[in-house]
């Protein structure tokens, strides 16, 4: 055993001519080797950006007045699917609640789609409401509940879909399960709204 490790040893530590000692032999392994017949330099990894996006992550692609362009990262020359997204405040600026928007495809009663995540801490028999510019507000329920939060689906019809995009802010609010005479109220910016729906994809099912 001995023997054999300094054998190794002194073959690692060989130059490489000297080890090459039969020429038309290591000649003619080398040409079956894989890698064969490129350069050094093209053996080499020059790296990528760390900071960009993998496929299958979710990124924001471009910032919309008040809105972020959220989308996932495709393979090559692949089309992306896109939302429009916001985190909604409350009135010390902790961040509570967020929406995110997609449109829907056409000949349904809805012209498009939302998400809302409010915390696990809200009372979810009160559930939410929902007013723009201080109209008519909307009640929705709340369809289940994770480790991240609760959460609502909302359609919005074509009549609502363009109240956000004349609108300048719309009012959620939710009423907390320790303190159900209370409701917090979070302010949605409409401030880029009809850009990013522009951009927003069509919800594919």
């Amino acid at each position: 055993m001995r023997t054999s490790l300094i054998a190794l040893s002194v073959a690692l530590l060989m130059p490489i001519s000297v080890m090459a000692q039969d020429t038309d032999t290591t000649t003619e392994d080398a040409t079956d080797a894989p890698g064969a017949g490129t350069s050094i330099e093209d053996q080499l990894s020059l790296g990528e950006d760390a900071s960009a996006p993998q496929v299958g992550q979710t990124y924001t692609a471009e910032t919309l007045g008040d809105w972020e362009l959220r989308c996932i990262k495709g393979e090559e020359g692949q089309e992306e699917p896109c939302q429009m997204y916001q985190l909604m405040q409350d009135a010390e600026g902790t961040p509570v609640a967020e929406i995110s928007i997609f449109r829907l495809p056409e000949g349904g009663r809805a012209m498009a789609g939302a998400t809302i995540i409010v915390p696990l801490e809200t009372s979810l028999t009160q559930q939410l409401t929902l007013e723009i510019d201080g109209g008519q507000a909307r009640r929705y329920p709340y369809a289940f509940c994770n480790p991240i939060g609760c959460y609502s689906r909302v359609g919005l019809v074509a009549e609502e879909v363009a109240q956000f995009r004349r609108g300048a802010n719309a009012k959620l609010t939710i009423v907390p399960a320790l303190a159900p005479d209370q409701k917090v109220e979070l302010n949605m910016s409409l401030n880029g709204f009809t850009a990013a729906f522009e951009k927003t994809s069509v919800a594919q099912f």
